[in-house]
């Protein structure tokens, strides 16, 4: 009898100790089935379902993409006006290997004066990728390109460019850019 109240003392307890395992995730559930539910209601709240709301978010993607091939068009173009309406107030430039600033102060002291030697500016190739999280989106960028100088010179690269674009009511904006390149390799 004594070995018979201790079996049923360790049954009960291996089940009080089970059913808590089991309690648990059915309180987890409920508490992830009523996030999903106040979110639903959110989105409900702003009149977008799950599917109109991923389509905005790859919209807003597709902006930030846009953003970065809007700056390598003005590169193209020369035009230092749409280059520096496409970054933040507060940005962070570098450029192989060197902290050039922010993008004012590249523009008055590296690329602006740049751009006057220049007869010619190309991109071949060019990939552009980008991420969001949140208000912040990240880009990663392959090409190569070509500049032809006033003096005649020819520089060729291939390219890398990681960056990082902030979003307000204003639009997307670059606040770092960092590109760099090298001769091209022998394929």
């Amino acid at each position: 009898m004594k070995n018979s109240m201790i079996i049923q003392g360790l049954m009960a307890s291996a089940l009080a100790v089970s059913a808590v395992p089991a309690m648990a995730q059915t309180m987890d559930h409920s508490a992830h089935q009523e996030q999903a539910e106040a979110m639903e209601m959110d989105h409900s709240a702003q009149g977008m379902n799950h599917a109109d709301h991923m389509a905005a978010m790859n919209d807003d993607v597709a902006g930030a993409e846009a953003a970065l091939v809007a700056y390598r068009e003005a590169l193209v173009a020369r035009d230092g006006d749409a280059m520096d309406a496409l970054f933040a107030d507060e940005s962070f430039v570098y450029e192989n290997g060197k902290d050039e600033g922010s993008f004012t102060h590249y523009m008055e002291h590296h690329l602006g004066p740049e751009l006057d030697a220049i007869a010619s500016f190309t991109f071949g190739d060019p990939t552009v990728a980008v991420t969001r999280m949140g208000h912040l989106a990240y880009g990663r960028e392959t090409y190569t390109y070509r500049i032809e100088l006033t003096d005649g010179r020819v520089i060729e690269r291939e390219g890398v460019a990681t960056s990082v674009l902030a979003h307000d009511a204003d639009g997307w904006k670059i606040v770092q850019y960092h590109s760099s390149s090298r001769a091209p390799r022998n394929r």
